[in-house]
């Protein structure tokens, strides 16, 4: 999933995840290779993040992304959920930039990277 995707009215998060699974049941059958997806699960509040990513471990996923910008406590919430359910979480740079960008201040992306990997983000 593309970290802007979310759940647009032409476009929804449930659909798009059964239909992103189906795809790559289907291509794995068709090849006898392992294929995947990482379905974005970030949404405005913890409760709509738990529900996506229970809804993605029901469809057969095993890996879900989350955006940098959901913030610290939000991504150490769901890294532990993902631990209890054993799922592999990866993380979306998308809003790295408002860290980033100035030469002369920000922080660089590695030390980003070291915190989230600290947090428990694969």
């Amino acid at each position: 999933d593309d970290e802007n995707i979310n759940s647009q009215p032409f476009m929804r998060w449930r659909e798009r995840f059964l239909n992103c699974m189906e795809g790559i049941n289907r291509a794995s059958s068709a090849t006898g290779e392992v294929k995947g997806s990482y379905l974005n699960v970030t949404a405005a509040t913890m409760e709509e993040v738990y529900k996506r990513s229970e809804y993605a471990k029901e469809v057969g996923s095993v890996i879900i992304m989350i955006d940098l910008v959901m913030g610290y406590t939000a991504i150490q919430s769901i890294a532990l959920w993902a631990r209890e359910n054993d799922m592999l979480l990866h993380l979306h740079r998308a809003g790295n930039s408002t860290y980033a960008r100035q030469k002369n201040h920000g922080i660089n992306f590695r030390v980003i990277c070291k915190w989230m990997r600290m947090s428990g983000i694969d």
